[in-house]
C-alpha cells in the first residue's frame, strides 16, 4: 500500500545551504555558540585601519579586474570541456582571444572526435560507433592525454563498453586529475566525501570552490545557475519543462508580446533572461543589452542598475566605469538599494573614481541595510580583511551568514574557508567539505546540466542521459535523480550502453539502483523511497527487508508520509523491523499527521491492526496477509486478459453497445408525450368511469 508523498518546507535555523538540487530536501546547517567561540579574540586587531595602506583586494574582483593578466575563458577554467562540441561558437564571446578551429594536437584531435562519437552513438544507440569512439579514447588515454583518462574513468565506474570497476576509474581519476583535468578533481572529492574521508575531499573541494569563484569574478557571464529536475517523484515534471523551452514556450512569448507593446517590466525580464541565461535560453548579451535599454527609456530602475553591472564587467559592450556608476547612481535614486552595493564595488576600487573606504562602506550599508545579499558579502570582506574598517572576523563572520542565508555563493565559500582553516570559526572538515562542495558546483563543468537538459526537450533521451550520467558521477544529486528516473521511465529507450551493448535489464535496474542510492545519500527523499521499495520487492538487487527499512527510516527522517506509512506496515507484519502493533499504530497515525491525503490508506491499515489485535487468527487475518500474494495474480490477469488488444476492444465495444441500450430505455422512460395528445394522469387508487356505449 502506499501513499502520495507531499514536499515539506524546514525551517531555516541559522545558516541553510540551497544544493543545486533545489527539489531534494535543502540540508540544513546549524552554528552554534560553540562553533563562534573565541572567534574575535583569535583574529581581532585593534589597531586604526589606515585608508592610505594598500590591501589585498583579490576578494573584490566581482567584476573583473585590471590586471595585464589576460581573462581565462570558462574552455581555460576547465581543461577538457566538451564545451566545443556543443557550444562550438561560445569562445569567441567568452574569451578575448580569438578561437582556435584546429585541435592543438594528435592527441586533441583523437580527444574531441571521440567524445563527439560517443555523444552520437548515445544519441543514436548505435553500438558499433561506441565502441570505435571509446578506441579513439584509449589511444589519446595511451598518449598520456589526461582528459581522455577522465572519460575512461567515467565508463570505467559507469560499465559503458567495459566492465564496471571502480577501483580502475578511480586510477583513470586520479591520474587525470594529476593532468589538470577538473572534473576529474570532482569526482575524486565525491568519492572521497561519500567515504566520510574529509580531509582529502575538502583539500579538492577548496581548489574546485576557487576555480568555481574565478569563474565568476573572470568570465564575462554571471554566476547563476537554474537547475532543472525533469521529474516529480515519479512523474514527468512538465511545469517546469515548459518553463525551459525557451523562446518556444508560450508564457515567453506572451511576455515578448507585451514589452514590444511598450511594457517596461515585460522588457527588463526578457533582457534578464537572456544576460543570465535562463528559461532555456542561451546568454545573449547584445539581445539583453537591447532590451535593457528600451527598458531604461522607460524608466526601469532595475534595467538601470544591471546596465551599470554590464558596463563594469564589460559583458558584450567596452568596459566604461564612468557610465556604469552614473547607472548605478540612477538606479539607487529610485530606491533601488542592491544599486548601492555596486557603487561601494566601485569606490573601494577606485574605479571611475577615487578610492574611498569610507564612502565603500557607507553604500554597502544602505544596501545591506535593506536586505541586499551582496551588501551583507561585501561588508563582511571589508571586516575580514581590515579594508577601510578594524579587522574583525567574528562581524565579518556575522555578515557572511546573512549573505549565504540570502544565497550569495561567495560567502559560502568565505565560511568554507573559516571553517576548513578554523579562523573565526572552529574546525569542522564536514562543514567545509558541504559548503565548499556546494560552491564547486557552480563552476563551469556545470555547463553539463543545461547540455542535457535541451538534449531532453528536444526528445533525445539517450542524449541527456549519457550527459546526466557524466554530472551523476562528479556528484550532482539533481543529475544523479535525473539520470535515475530516465532509466526508469524510458527502459531501453533511454539508450543505455552497458558492458558490450546495450544494458540488460539487470544492468539497467542495478545502474538505476545506484544512482537512486547517491541522490539518497544526499537527501533526497524520493530516491530513498525508490531504494526501499528495491530492497522491498527485490527490484534490480536481491530481496532484504532490513535495508528496506534503513532506506524508509532516512526518508522518515525528512518528515515523509509515505515513508512512516511503509515503517507502521513493516512493524505491522515484523518485516525486516520487530513485530510491534503500537509502534505500527504510531507511524500511522504520524503519516496521517503529515499528510491528510493519506486518511483513507491509513483508515485502512487502523482497521487491518484493529482485526490483527482483537482475532489474532482468525480467518479474517489470514485474508488480510493473503491480499498481497493475490493481488499481482489479479494484476497480471488484467494485463494478460483485460489490457490484450484484441480483447479490450471487444470489451470496449461490449460496454459501448450497453451504454447504448441503457440510454435507450432511459429515454425510452422518459420520453416526452407526443404533440396533440394529452397525458391522462395514473391514479393507483381511483378507477376510471366506465366509458358509455
Amino acid at each position: 500500500m502506499r501513499i502520495a508523498t507531499k514536499n515539506l518546507t524546514l525551517s531555516l535555523l541559522i545558516l541553510s545551504l540551497y544544493p543545486l538540487s533545489l527539489t531534494a530536501r535543502p540540508f540544513v546547517f546549524i552554528l552554534s555558540q560553540d562553533d563562534l567561540k573565541d572567534a574575535a579574540s583569535s583574529t581581532s586587531d585593534d589597531s586604526p585601519p589606515d585608508p592610505t595602506t594598500p590591501h589585498d583586494s583579490s576578494e573584490w574582483d566581482e567584476f573583473g579586474s585590471e590586471s595585464d593578466s589576460p581573462h581565462k575563458s570558462e574552455d581555460e577554467l576547465d581543461p577538457g570541456s566538451w564545451r566545443p562540441i556543443f557550444e562550438p561558437d561560445s569562445s569567441s564571446s567568452s574569451s578575448s582571444a580569438p578561437p582556435d578551429p584546429v585541435p592543438a594536437s594528435e592527441s586533441d584531435s583523437l580527444y574531441f572526435s571521440g567524445v563527439s562519437n560517443m555523444v552520437s552513438a548515445a544519441s543514436s544507440g548505435d553500438a558499433r560507433v561506441m565502441e570505435e569512439a571509446v578506441a579513439e579514447i584509449e589511444a589519446a588515454s595511451n598518449e598520456g592525454y589526461a582528459h581522455a583518462r577522465s572519460v575512461l574513468g567515467f565508463l570505467s565506474g559507469m560499465g559503458m563498453m567495459r566492465e564496471r570497476n571502480k577501483a580502475k576509474a578511480f586510477l583513470f581519476h586520479h591520474f587525470a586529475a594529476a593532468g589538470g583535468n577538473m572534473q576529474s578533481k570532482m569526482a575524486l572529492a565525491y568519492t572521497y566525501s561519500r567515504q566520510d574521508m574529509h580531509d582529502k575531499a575538502v583539500k579538492l573541494y577548496a581548489e574546485l570552490a576557487e576555480v568555481a569563484v574565478n569563474s565568476f569574478l573572470i568570465s564575462k557571464d554571471s554566476p547563476v545557475i537554474e537547475p532543472v529536475r525533469i521529474h516529480s517523484g515519479a512523474e514527468e515534471n512538465k511545469e517546469a519543462l515548459r518553463k525551459s523551452r525557451g523562446e518556444d514556450d508560450e508564457d515567453f512569448q506572451i511576455l515578448e508580446y507585451q514589452a514590444l507593446k511598450g511594457n517596461a517590466g515585460a522588457m527588463y525580464k526578457i533582457g534578464l533572461f537572456y544576460y543570465f541565461g535562463l528559461r532555456g535560453l542561451r546568454r545573449d548579451h547584445a539581445k539583453a543589452m537591447s532590451w535593457f535599454l528600451k527598458a531604461v527609456e522607460k524608466g526601469e530602475p532595475r534595467s538601470m542598475e544591471l546596465l551599470g553591472e554590464i558596463y563594469a564587467r564589460g559583458a558584450g559592450v567596452e568596459r566604461n566605469y564612468t557610465k556604469a556608476l552614473e547607472c548605478l547612481t540612477l538606479a539607487a535614486k529610485q530606491q533601488l538599494f542592491s544599486a548601492f552595493n555596486g557603487m561601494g564595488y566601485l569606490y573601494v576600487k577606485g574605479f571611475g573614481v577615487d578610492k574611498n573606504y569610507t564612502k565603500a562602506k557607507e553604500y554597502f550599508e544602505k544596501a545591506a541595510n535593506n536586505d541586499d545579499a551582496g551588501g551583507h558579502y561585501n561588508l563582511g570582506v571589508m571586516h575580514l580583511k581590515g579594508i577601510g574598517v578594524k579587522k574583525d572576523v567574528k562581524i565579518a563572520c556575522k555578515y557572511f551568514i546573512l549573505a549565504a542565508n540570502a544565497g550569495q555563493p561567495k560567502a559560502f565559500y568565505q565560511l568554507a574557508k573559516m571553517f576548513h582553516t578554523g579562523v573565526g570559526l572552529k574546525k569542522n572538515l564536514p562543514m567545509a567539505t558541504a559548503l565548499y562542495k556546494l560552491v564547486a558546483e557552480r563552476g563551469p563543468w556545470s555547463s553539463l546540466s543545461r547540455w542535457a537538459l535541451e538534449s531532453y526537450l528536444k526528445g533525445d533521451v539517450g542524449k541527456a542521459f549519457f550527459l546526466y550520467s557524466r554530472m551523476a558521477e562528479l556528484g550532482y544529486e539533481v543529475a544523479q535523480s535525473n539520470a535515475a528516473w530516465i532509466l526508469d521511465k524510458y527502459g531501453e529507450r533511454s539508450m543505455c550502453m552497458g558492458e558490450s551493448e546495450f544494458c540488460t535489464d539487470a544492468e539497467r535496474h542495478q545502474r538505476a539502483h545506484s544512482l537512486w542510492w547517491q541522490a539518497s545519500e544526499q537527501g533526497n527523499e524520493h530516491a530513498a523511497l525508490l531504494i526501499g521499495d528495491a530492497y522491498y520487492y527485490g527490484r534490480g538487487t536481491e530481496r532484504d527487508y532490513h535495508r528496506a527499512a534503513e532506506a524508509y527510516m532516512h526518508a522518515k527522517s525528512q518528515s515523509n508520509a509515505q515513508a512512516m506509512f511503509n515503517l507502521g506496515y513493516m512493524h505491522e507484519h515484523g518485516q525486516g523491523l520487530p513485530f510491534d502493533l503500537h509502534l505500527a499504530k504510531r507511524y500511522y497515525d504520524q503519516a496521517l499527521e503529515i499528510d491528510p491525503a493519506a486518511k483513507l490508506p491509513v483508515t485502512l491499515a487502523l482497521t487491518s491492526l484493529w482485526i490483527r489485535k482483537n482475532y489474532a487468527d482468525g480467518f479474517l487475518v489470514h485474508l488480510i496477509d493473503s491480499l498481497p500474494e493475490f493481488y499481482p495474480k489479479v494484476e497480471v490477469w488484467v494485463e494478460d486478459v483485460l489490457f490484450e488488444e484484441g480483447n479490450a476492444t471487444i470489451l470496449t465495444l461490449f460496454a459501448c453497445l450497453l451504454t447504448v441500450l441503457y440510454l435507450r430505455e432511459r429515454n425510452r422512460r422518459h420520453a416526452v408525450p407526443a404533440a396533440g395528445e394529452v397525458a391522462v394522469p395514473h391514479n393507483p387508487i381511483e378507477h376510471a368511469a366506465p366509458v358509455p356505449n
